[in-house]
């Protein structure tokens, strides 16, 4: 059973890095939940305190997935219109994936264009709070691809570490 665990945990952690991508996948709770499931193992003993502290890693990277891209737009001289434009495009990405992939740069984009533009900025002010709405989702997705990539490697650390116990047969 526990290789079964370990397995479907890996699979998950996997599902997890590519889900910092991807819109649809909240990447770092995913990989969370493969370090929860390699926890619940007979091999494994269970480290609340370290899935605790890895749980609100998690939780704070998905949050901050969501503010980032309208902070970078208020950084590069976005106003109020611009950040709830970004916000919209987010939301318009999340939930008509048009575009696909593609949408989740492009929707936050057009979406503070558009609230500067709204807002009567000028349209070099308006493409120069777009741009930091792009950097805000680089940023985001670069932070939520190192959490996961950490989380990988804390479990591939703890498999080790009980590879004796997981993997009995090979000792």
């Amino acid at each position: 059973m526990d290789i079964a665990l370990l397995i479907l945990s890996l699979i998950i952690m996997l599902v997890g890095i590519v889900g910092s991508f991807l819109p649809v996948l909240p990447g770092p709770p995913i990989s969370w939940i493969g370090l929860l499931i390699l926890h619940l193992t007979d091999a494994i003993p269970m480290n609340w305190v370290f899935l605790g502290i890895t749980l609100a890693v998690a939780a704070i990277v998905w949050a901050l997935d969501y503010i980032i891209p309208a902070i970078g737009t208020k950084k590069f001289g976005g106003s109020t219109a611009g950040m709830i434009g970004t916000t919209i495009g987010l939301l318009v990405a999340i939930f008509f994936p048009i575009l696909g992939v593609f949408g989740i740069i492009v929707w936050p984009f057009v979406g503070a264009l558009v609230g500067e533009l709204s807002n009567k900025a000028d349209q070099k002010t308006a493409l120069k709070a777009a741009f930091g709405s792009f950097i805000g989702f680089l940023t985001g997705t670069f932070l939520k691809f190192v959490v996961t990539m950490v989380y990988l490697g804390l479990f591939v650390m703890k498999a080790w570490e009980y590879k004796a116990a997981l993997f009995p047969y090979f000792d």
